[in-house]
């Protein structure tokens, strides 16, 4: 059985590039570290962002409607960092750039060493940055260890 090692791409379909550029800017490049470029599909422009890990595509949408995250569909993207104070280093960045974020803060019923910080992007699209947790740590390291539903 072939094993899935990662998210390769994650595309995000955006009302207006031109908004949604300098708002991912700062948050993927300027906060985060990811790299960028552009490319096009079908006539379409893409702008890409890129880190060692996976890149986070924005493209034009063809429909124009609000973003409901309780819809069917994306509800929410979490993004990972290391540490708890990484999740506060991004929360403080995230607002010197002038986005709206939640203070970054524990949330014991998602897991006991659960911290994040909240924030929405031009169209609606929720975000969210959260720390590794002991629990995914444990997970990633002792895998061969974890016993499947059957």
């Amino acid at each position: 059985m072939a094993e899935v090692t990662g998210i390769d791409h994650i595309y995000i379909t955006v009302s207006d590039l031109a908004k949604s550029e300098p708002f991912y800017d700062q948050v993927m490049m300027k906060v985060l570290g990811f790299r960028k470029n552009t490319f096009a599909i079908g006539g379409d422009p893409h702008i890409q962002y890129f880190n060692r890990h996976f890149g986070f595509v924005l493209r034009p949408a063809r429909v124009h409607t609000s973003h409901e995250p309780y819809s069917p569909g994306l509800h929410h993207f979490c993004l990972r960092v290391d540490s708890i104070e990484d999740v506060h280093a991004v929360a403080q960045q995230l607002r010197a750039a002038g986005i709206v974020t939640t203070d970054a803060q524990l949330y014991p019923d998602y897991a006991p060493d659960y911290v994040a910080t909240f924030f929405t992007d031009p169209d609606g699209i929720r975000l969210e940055v959260t720390n590794y947790r002991e629990e995914r740590r444990e997970r990633h390291d002792h895998w061969h260890c974890v016993k499947p539903v059957p």
